[in-house]
């Protein structure tokens, strides 16, 4: 589903991520962890093409990204649903609105009945005509995620998500990921929260990924 071989990337003239080479299987959950600065958010952005490795071989969905031109990137990306942490929205629109965005900008209808089931799932159907600024951290959260998933993508990665998040509403986030997981979506979560991921190690079979001196390792029982 997305396969790096032998790849590298560098920025500012020194190399942030170097030899590379692991496969995310599709159904597959996996967190990523790592220091602050050690290439956690560079890593997911070569996962949707973003950024592009400066060696080695990404592999989207059986495509070398270096061979895709915009437009096929842009099909790809509907592909994956992306939920960062400091999740950006439109703040004149509701929420109903910057939920299905991303499908009003692929030219693909979505009906009232399949929003207003996405926004319950996400326990926001209350707040479907609320602005953005009227939400709290926890409810723009699970707002990005219910964006990132409006495509039905296959793959959903999350960028420390319940950074801001107090340990409750951290919990009813993961919740949401593995529920995703379980209908099959593969799942990468970057994050340096060990408590998140031994809740989701207890619910599932979880890889733990460990980005240490610019390479990717497995992590060990400890977890």
């Amino acid at each position: 589903m997305i396969a790096f071989d032998n790849v590298a990337y560098s920025y500012g003239g020194g190399e942030l991520l170097s030899d590379l080479t692991l496969r995310l299987a599709p159904g597959s959950f996996h967190f990523l962890t790592g220091p602050s600065g050690a290439g956690k958010s560079t890593f997911l952005k070569l996962c949707y093409a973003e950024l592009l490795p400066t060696a080695g071989h990404i592999t989207l969905f059986d495509r070398e990204v270096r061979s895709l031109n915009r437009d096929e990137v842009a099909r790809l990306r509907r592909r994956i649903g992306v939920v960062h942490q400091d999740c950006q929205f439109l703040d004149h629109l509701p929420v109903s609105a910057n939920v299905t965005l991303p499908a009003m900008v692929s030219g693909r209808a979505h009906g009232a009945e399949d929003l207003a089931d996405l926004l319950a799932w996400v326990g926001l159907s209350s707040l479907a005509d609320a602005r953005p600024p009227q939400l709290s951290g926890g409810e723009r959260q699970r707002a990005a995620v219910a964006r990132a998933v409006i495509m039905s993508p296959d793959v959903v990665l999350a960028d420390e998500p319940t950074g801001n998040l107090d340990w409750e509403m951290s919990l009813r986030l993961l919740t949401l990921l593995v529920e995703l997981n379980k209908m099959g979506k593969t799942i990468l979560v970057a994050t340096h929260d060990l408590n998140l991921i031994r809740a989701a190690k207890a619910q599932l079979s979880a890889r733990v990924l460990r980005i240490s001196n610019r390479r990717i390792q497995l992590a060990g029982a400890d977890l």
